[in-house]
């Protein structure tokens, strides 16, 4: 069954987003309402649905704007209220064509297993792509509940630009609660209950140069490593005979330290550094070699904190040569 269709004048609608956009009625054809089995199509099932839920508004992408006015048709057939409509930009790719798989288009739920983005961050970032409030680049959940209208929806596609969203990410992750975080980040690292503690406790540093949970994970994994820990390539050349003199001279002011606490700990760093002649990097460097296995990791007094005294001290004692 076909619904007959108006073959002259035209079919007008006055668009949210693209304004006042006309169609030529005899451009618009017969098209089928019921399949021959008895089965009624998409362009008449939808707007019957939209009808018996008491829709009001019609907010789509504007790749469905050509189904309006068919959709239209079937509305003012049945004498039903017409819906406002507000056919959106779709988002594009970094080179402007339609966003695909071939861009990396991905799915909500890989944002944030495989990218590590968290939901305020992807909510906040989608809803700028496309509309804006003022120079505010920062948008809560309740402030975009209050702010936003169809007004200042933009007629132009936007650009997907991951690394915006990344850096918005990062912002977001920053603010976080730690313990919330904690518990996002230890199934990537296989942290157990007993471990959970020193993973919150570690947070605050760990956050503060990260954009996502990956970075989080990968920035507390020296916590959990087990000895002897294994040295990247970069970091053991930090290992020199001479930087190793060194770690023995820290290891034992380190030890002998009535208290384990941040203060404690860099003053005798500092102790040490200054008694031996050198800058504050030159032992910082290769005492991080020793203890994460890295060249980067939060600030070594942190580093030294969070392990603790005696896995502190053994990992600097695994890297000292035999006769230390």
């Amino acid at each position: 069954m076909r619904i007959k269709a108006p073959r002259t004048g035209e079919t007008v609608i006055e668009d949210k987003v693209q304004g006042r956009v006309a169609v030529a009625n005899e451009e618009l054809d017969d098209f089928v309402l019921l399949r021959s089995d008895g089965n009624p199509t998409y362009m008449l099932a939808v707007v019957v649905d939209d009808f018996d839920m008491g829709i009001t508004h019609v907010i789509r992408g504007d790749d469905h704007l050509n189904n309006a006015f068919r959709q239209l048709t079937v509305v003012r057939a049945m004498g039903w209220e017409e819906p406002a409509y507000a056919h959106i930009p779709l988002i594009h790719g970094p080179d402007g064509a339609k966003l695909s798989k071939r861009h990396g288009a991905l799915g909500v739920d890989a944002y944030r297993d495989e990218l590590g983005i968290l939901p305020e961050a992807l909510v906040n970032y989608l809803l700028r792509l496309g509309w804006g409030h003022g120079d505010d680049e920062i948008i809560s959940r309740a402030q975009a509940i209050a702010w936003f209208d169809l007004d200042h929806v933009g007629k132009s596609p936007s650009r997907m630009d991951y690394k915006k969203l990344e850096n918005l990410n990062g912002h977001y992750v920053r603010e976080a609660d730690d313990a919330r975080l904690a518990k996002l980040v230890a199934p990537r690292l296989g942290v157990t209950a007993a471990q959970h503690a020193k993973l919150i406790a570690a947070m605050p540093e760990i956050k503060a140069r990260a954009h996502n949970l990956n970075d989080l994970a990968d920035g507390a994994r020296f916590l959990f490593e087990q000895r002897p820990l294994t040295i990247e390539p970069a970091a053991a050349a930090l290992l020199t005979p001479e930087a190793r003199g060194h770690l023995a001279q820290a290891r034992a002011a380190l030890d002998a330290l009535p208290e384990w606490t941040i203060g404690a700990i860099e003053g005798a760093v500092r102790a040490v550094a200054d008694k031996a002649g050198l800058k504050l990097g030159k032992l910082a460097q290769p005492l991080r070699a020793a203890l994460t296995g890295r060249t980067t990791s939060p600030g070594i007094f942190d580093v030294l904190l969070h392990l603790g005294r005696d896995e502190s001290m053994g990992r600097i004692s695994d890297q000292l040569e035999p006769s230390e």
